[in-house]
């Protein structure tokens, strides 16, 4: 999709869903691993014209916690600085779209990636984003399903010949089955015992995000909110907010999150009470995800700034 902008450089727009993708990127390319941040780039050359800058919309529709998996952030963040390194001053302008209440966690993951010239591109809109987007792109321009008029030669009004809606990643894209992962703290878990981690959290909306690995057999795990400040509680005395149950992390490595609603005490407990003969070693990692507060501002409802 091509548009003239404001400064009337050549540019082109380029919309991007998230959410119901794997990955961040969503245009494959024979070759070229699924997601990668520098494929519009590439498109762009494909169009037989020189284009100077991008205009980019990300629609965050079904941005969920599985989209936080860290090997993956990881992995965006170095394309984030390949781009940054390579294309400094290509991006006019990045408009987010249909942000959930997560997205202030994810952004604040990958913003420092981002110098500070490319941050205040970015522009998160409230529910008058399709009125917006008018204001920057052509309707014509714009599929009918983001508020214009496009539609595909046969009527879809999502315009799937232009926009790639993506999906899980395809298998003959893996590498391998798992990634090697260096786990920042290790311990033994007695037969019969449990070992519990507490963590502090001070205000809603931060996520918790845990990767565990078990030796020889499997473990228990769970999250609980602890209801007395202060001293260690057992089990059944908390309040639980990520169900217990045993994992085979002994087979395959365990990871997941969990977005806190209330602020307090939170405790990540390794479970080995069932076990009468074998202590368990249990290799973990755990992160306290803060929400970036400028773009959670944005979603609640005050005016569109840029994300700082």
């Amino acid at each position: 999709m091509s548009i003239s902008g404001p400064s009337h450089q050549p540019m082109s727009s380029l919309a991007s869903p998230i959410g119901p993708c794997s990955g961040w990127g969503d245009h494959p390319i024979p070759g070229l691993p699924h997601g990668s941040c520098l494929i519009p780039l590439i498109l762009l050359s494909q169009l037989g014209k020189k284009v100077e800058m991008v205009m980019m919309v990300y629609d965050c529709e079904g941005l969920g916690l599985k989209h936080l998996w860290k090997p993956a952030v990881d992995t965006y963040g170095e394309l984030l600085s390949m781009f940054e390194e390579n294309y400094p001053e290509s991006l006019k302008r990045l408009f987010i779209v249909k942000a959930p209440k997560l997205f202030p966690v994810a952004y604040n993951l990958v913003k420092h990636f981002l110098s500070e010239d490319t941050r205040k591109k970015v522009v998160v809109l409230g529910s008058n984003w399709k009125e917006v987007l008018q204001k920057y792109i052509d309707p014509a321009e714009i599929p009918v399903e983001y508020g214009g008029t496009l539609t595909d030669p046969d009527g879809n009004p999502k315009c799937p010949s232009k926009i790639n809606y993506g999906g899980d990643v395809p298998q003959h894209y893996y590498v391998r089955d798992q990634l090697a992962q260096q786990y920042e703290h290790s311990v033994v878990v007695n037969r019969g015992s449990s070992h519990q981690v507490e963590y502090e959290i001070l205000f809603p909306g931060c996520v918790l995000r845990w990767q565990f690995r078990s030796e020889g057999a499997d473990i228990g795990f769970g999250v609980y909110l602890k209801t007395k400040v202060g001293e260690r509680q057992r089990a059944g005395d908390m309040t639980e907010v990520f169900p217990n149950q045993r994992y085979n992390a002994h087979m395959v490595p365990e990871d997941g999150s969990l977005t806190c609603s209330t602020p307090g005490i939170y405790v990540l407990r390794f479970d080995n009470t069932y076990s009468f003969l074998h202590s368990k070693k249990v290799s973990y990692s755990v992160e306290v995800l803060l929400p970036d507060t400028a773009s959670a501002q944005q979603i609640q409802g005050e005016s569109p700034n840029h994300s700082s």
